[in-house]
């Protein structure tokens, strides 16, 4: 079998989770590590037995490398995205995916003119037990569906400098309610601010409004001292919870409440073995860079709400 050649940009936490799992992936051979930090990117690329560079264009330029996975500071990953993709290469792009709406767009555009896929790194999508919520809803197991809730709230992380909460942790739950209701929210209300960072916001209540006046609450910090990630989905005949760090899953009906046994399965690899699969077998992919874009426009709509204290309109 004919292995894909991969390539990770960005040596922080993330990036050696992609980089780990690419070696241990029978379908991919990773080639290069890269990162502005010269000694950071040849530590790492040592660890893996592979090439390292500071200057991601020039590993571009080997054409061994086929597909690249962008996992550096959220301000930089358009930049990092679009280079990558001009250079012919297939891109997974961690969230926020880019800085603006506009710069989503154009990474999309680049890489349906260069005929290469591109995709956003919306890792709780490969949880079994949000695609089983997901089937659930769409089939009206659980009634109609009504509203759902999402709680993903932790100690600041010190990896951060660059985004605030809404962007970096709130972004991931904003993709899940789009998956969950198969649309984009009409309109956004948001409460934030900055109790400990000053720089960004550190706190955001948001809610979503869905055709049919369904809603999503999402609320997401960086104050609690415990790690919280969970979902509740609230149907007209039952409700759904999952906890993403277990992934215990729970279905409560009016008589019982049930806890079917889900494989457990390691989100990234999931992800990252869809992606090889959608270039190599030309799969459909589960998260589009169109889901990026749509994303980062409510995330961006939340900010403005809260700035303006008032609902948004998503057009």
């Amino acid at each position: 079998m004919t292995k894909l050649g991969v390539a990770v940009i960005g040596t922080g936490q993330w990036g050696k989770n992609h980089a780990r799992v690419y070696k241990e992936l029978p379908s991919t051979e990773l080639v290069a590590i890269c990162d502005v930090n010269a000694e950071r990117a040849k530590a790492m690329a040592d660890s893996y037995g592979v090439k390292a560079y500071s200057d991601s264009a020039e590993m571009l330029k080997d054409n061994s490398i086929e597909a690249v996975n962008v996992c550096t500071w959220s301000t930089i990953l358009f930049q990092e995205a679009q280079k990558a993709l001009n250079a012919g290469k297939h891109v997974l792009v961690e969230k926020p995916m880019a800085t603006t709406p506009s710069q989503a767009e154009q990474l999309v555009k680049t890489a349906k003119e260069n005929g290469l896929h591109l995709t956003v790194g919306f890792l709780m999508r490969f949880i079994p037990g949000l695609q089983q919520i997901r089937q659930s809803a769409e089939n009206k197991k659980i009634g109609e569906l009504v509203c759902a809730t999402a709680k993903r709230v932790s100690q600041w992380p010190e990896r951060i400098g660059d985004v605030g909460v809404v962007k970096d942790t709130a972004i991931h739950d904003i993709d899940v309610m789009n998956f969950l209701f198969n649309q984009q929210p009409t309109s956004v209300y948001a409460k934030m601010g900055s109790m400990r960072i000053q720089k960004f916001e550190d706190y955001a209540q948001i809610m979503l409004t869905y055709e049919g006046d369904r809603t999503a609450f999402i609320e997401s910090n960086w104050l609690t001292p415990y790690k919280t990630r969970t979902l509740t989905v609230t149907g007209s005949d039952a409700i759904m919870r999952l906890d993403y760090m277990t992934q215990d899953f729970w279905i409560e009906q009016r008589t019982e409440t049930v806890q079917p046994r889900l494989p457990f399965q390691e989100p990234l690899k999931a992800e990252l073995q869809h992606f090889v699969e959608c270039i190599t077998e030309k799969k459909k992919p589960l998260v589009t860079g169109e889901d990026g874009i749509k994303a980062l426009k409510v995330a961006a709509a939340a900010i403005e709400s809260s700035a303006q204290n008032k609902a948004i309109h998503i057009d």
